[in-house]
């Protein structure tokens, strides 16, 4: 990779603590700027016109539907750079909490107190898909960080040199930790 393509690109946990941490934050204001561009701050329905029994809302489906790919794609990028539970802190919790200062904030109670219901399925479903786009994310990264790989391959090459009944030859055990057989008929 290019240096730049490695500082835009790369692990944020290999950055220096200064660009991790305003990245971050760059996240975070994003997502709450799509946040505040897409969706009005007044989430109420209105009647269309005076008298009218008809309700509208200023809540439009090209509005969610631009909000929800701006929050999938920065769930990507930060999927790919960053730990698992970052996007869900800088990708969902910013508009989930400003959906919930939107609900708290008016000035008159709501139809029936319905926005309760409507915050927490909202934020479930933003979390769900944040969720999603990062594992997918994750699954292109190039170093995962995971340290459970070693130790998958050290307890498989364990089991192998164990059934075949060789030893190590330095006279040593084994560091490896044996797992209890789940076959009660099966020999250790």
């Amino acid at each position: 990779m290019t240096p730049m393509t490695e500082k835009l690109l790369g692990l944020l946990s290999k950055r220096p603590w200064t660009e991790r941490w305003l990245t971050r934050l760059l996240g975070a204001a994003l997502s709450s700027a799509a946040y505040l561009l897409c969706l009005p701050w007044d989430l109420r329905n209105r009647p269309e016109s005076p008298g009218s029994t008809t309700e509208t809302t200023p809540v439009s489906v090209l509005g969610v539907a631009a909000l929800a790919v701006t929050l999938l794609l920065l769930a990507l990028y930060f999927g790919h750079r960053d730990a698992l539970a970052w996007p869900l802190l800088l990708v969902a919790a910013p508009p989930a909490t400003l959906m919930y200062l939107s609900f708290r904030t008016n000035p008159e109670p709501p139809d029936a107190s319905l926005w309760p219901l409507t915050w927490a399925f909202s934020t479930l479903v933003m979390a769900a898909g944040v969720l999603v786009a990062t594992s997918v994310a994750r699954q292109f990264r190039e170093d995962t960080g995971d340290s459970t790989d070693g130790l998958v391959f050290a307890h498989s090459s364990h089991s192998s040199h164990s059934s075949s009944g060789a030893s190590s030859g330095t006279g040593g055990g084994s560091s490896a930790v044996r797992r209890p057989s789940l076959n009660p008929g099966a020999r250790s």
